[in-house]
């Protein structure tokens, strides 16, 4: 029997691995893609987890990141409004930072099997038995679920998020442009918005969100680029002087912005399987880096029987929710404001009014530097 069973190693399921297995446990983490890949994300980080990712002994600066430190968003007619950000951040590809971690977590003894997918989970007498689709079978003390937005786990739950139909696509990008290295913007069209920001290799991420309708309407995701998306003049320069690199865009269907359950039959769900940001606040990327402290260390606690299961589920619940349930409202309900081509236009002026405005709604999905 493992200490730590991790479900999905995305950003927070490394991060837990590491901080356990920096810590003596024996950790097995299950990923069904081999690294290194690359996921559908807005890819900036803000600088409340720099210091615990430096921690850890991750070398950031010899990973190329790029300095961030103004947020621009603009309407779908082009109107534009700027501002500082109070902490900053840096940008880097999930293909680097995913890659980079996943070699800090075996370098720290952390066993991985990839190429996996575990289906279905079942507890009893104190411990998890996990069963994977190639009839693998694995026992632990604990189970971290860090399985990503739209995991078949979730349906082998039951998790309540899973009976309402979600209407989200996420479309992601890898390109070569001329931009500020040190500004990420947010571009409003109809039903959507686009984020930009510099990553290594002088690339730049471009990642949006949308529906699937807008999608269909247009017949396909290049139509509806070239039928919605360009109608903001900052998104028709991007896509008509940027070099775009992948030869097709990494797109994710049907994930969940509802909230979640942060424990579900006694498995810690961590990262985007314990409740998304909305893009619009992108900083979903820190939120799960912290989470998957958050975890670690109540685990620790746990298997050095300090506390027993219940207060562990207990103790978890409640840090998650004082940590990130008041952001994840925030981002929730300023969504709203935006994705309508005549809301966007309504919101930047009211934003204008005053830059404070702006600042205390970026301040308020953004967390404090993790000590």
């Amino acid at each position: 029997m493992t200490d730590v069973l991790i479900i999905g190693g995305g950003l927070a399921g490394l991060v837990s691995s590491i901080e356990l297995a920096q810590r003596g446990y024996v950790v097995v983490v299950v990923e069904r893609k081999m690294y290194p890949f690359h996921r559908v994300c807005g890819e900036y980080v803000s600088n409340e987890v720099r210091p615990y990712l430096e921690k850890l002994g991750l070398k950031l600066d010899e990973l190329g990141v790029k300095e961030i430190q103004r947020f621009q968003f603009t309407s779908p007619s082009g109107r534009a409004l700027e501002t500082d950000l109070d902490l900053g951040g840096f940008g880097i590809s999930r293909y680097t930072l995913d890659f980079a971690l996943f070699e800090l977590a075996k370098k720290n003894g952390v066993e991985f099997i990839l190429g996996e997918t575990v289906e279905n989970v079942e507890y009893a007498d104190d411990e998890f038995k996990a069963t994977t689709i190639n009839h693998l079978h694995l026992s632990a003390r604990i189970v971290l679920g860090s399985f990503g937005k739209n995991s078949r786990m979730d349906k082998a739950l039951d998790r309540d998020f899973t009976h309402k139909k979600s209407p989200y696509v996420g479309v992601k990008y890898h390109i070569r442009t001329e931009f500020p290295q040190d500004l990420i913007t947010l571009h409003n069209f109809q039903d959507g918005y686009c984020g930009i920001s510099a990553i290594e290799d002088d690339r730049y991420c471009l990642c949006y969100l949308t529906t699937r309708n807008n999608i269909r309407k247009h017949g396909s995701i290049a139509d509806m680029e070239r039928e919605v998306l360009w109608k903001n003049p900052h998104l028709k320069r991007l896509f008509n002087e940027s070099e775009f690199i992948f030869e097709r865009p990494e797109v994710i269907n049907e994930f969940s912005f509802e909230p979640k359950q942060v424990v579900e039959n006694h498995i810690l769900m961590v990262g985007d399987a314990a409740g998304l940001i909305t893009p619009l606040c992108g900083n979903g990327m820190a939120m799960a880096i912290h989470g998957g402290k958050i975890a670690a260390v109540l685990a620790v606690q746990f298997l050095n029987g300090n506390i027993n299961r219940q207060e562990l589920e207990k103790q978890y619940k409640k840090a998650w929710k004082q940590e990130f349930a008041a952001r994840l409202w925030v981002g929730r309900n300023v969504q709203k404001l935006f994705g309508d081509a005549w809301l966007s236009e309504i919101a930047l002026s009211f934003f204008g009014l005053g830059k404070p405005l702006l600042r205390f709604v970026i301040k308020n999905t953004h967390g404090k530097p993790i000590e």
